[in-house]
């Protein structure tokens, strides 16, 4: 007789990631204590934009009221996920510009 299969938790916004390997918890931690390896500061990185914030995901949910508020915090992880991935790809040298005209 074949093993049933472990129930699969709904995919919320607000449910705890657990998705991740210890490769990425090493990573970020050791980007917290400063000491990440250029290999791990991509993986923590990338482990943020793409799982924590779940950037590029399709952030909506059925349109009832619990839907909504699924929807609203799904887009606020997104939007810190897009927060970074701008950072990462803006022009320095147009901030420090825009910087030194204030």
């Amino acid at each position: 007789m074949k093993k049933p299969e472990p129930k699969k938790l709904p995919n919320l916004p607000w449910m705890p990631v657990t998705t991740y390997k210890v490769a990425d918890a090493a990573a970020i931690q050791a980007l917290q204590r400063g000491d990440a390896s250029p290999e791990m500061q991509k993986r923590a990185l990338a482990f943020i934009i793409n799982v924590v914030c779940a950037t590029y995901d399709e952030p909506f949910y059925n349109q009832d009221a619990q839907g909504q508020r699924n929807t609203d915090f799904a887009l606020g992880r997104a939007f810190t996920g897009r927060q970074l991935v701008k950072l990462t790809k803006l022009d320095l040298s147009k901030l420090n510009q825009f910087e030194e005209e204030k």
